[in-house]
């Protein structure tokens, strides 16, 4: 914990940069990209839970440093970038990439949302000497 009282992850950049859950949303918005074509339900999720993880994440890992217009600027540009490779992605499957890695960018998400929740409930639960 923190001086503040917060409980911060232990991999966090020299901004207060969250960097594990900025691999959640980049898997997740490359996959959000990739099922861009068709809309569904799914979609309309994985809309909501792209805006959670771009903004979340600054109130438990945010610095006193760290504007939260630059934050949500900054990881909104991630999810750009990761939406468009999605996009590319898809367009590759049966062309040049065989029609099987379609399922890559959901089987590296959910590895990286179990890394994720590893290093966060590490943060949260670790012991601490008594001072």
């Amino acid at each position: 914990m923190s001086h503040t009282g917060i409980a911060r992850s232990e991999v966090t950049g020299e901004k207060g940069f969250a960097v594990e859950t900025t691999f959640v949303l980049f898997f997740l918005a490359v996959e959000f990209g990739r099922t861009l074509t068709r809309i569904s339900f799914d979609n309309f999720l994985m809309v909501i839970t792209l805006l959670m993880v771009i903004v979340l994440p600054y109130f438990l890992a945010a610095d006193a440093k760290t504007n939260f217009v630059n934050w949500v600027f900054g990881r909104s540009l991630i999810a750009g970038f990761a939406i468009l490779l999605g996009a590319l992605f898809n367009q590759t499957l049966g062309v040049v990439l065989p029609e099987t890695f379609r399922f890559l960018p959901l089987t590296l998400l959910i590895v990286t949302a179990m890394f994720s929740c590893y290093i966060q409930f590490y943060g949260f639960l670790r012991l601490h000497l008594a001072k």
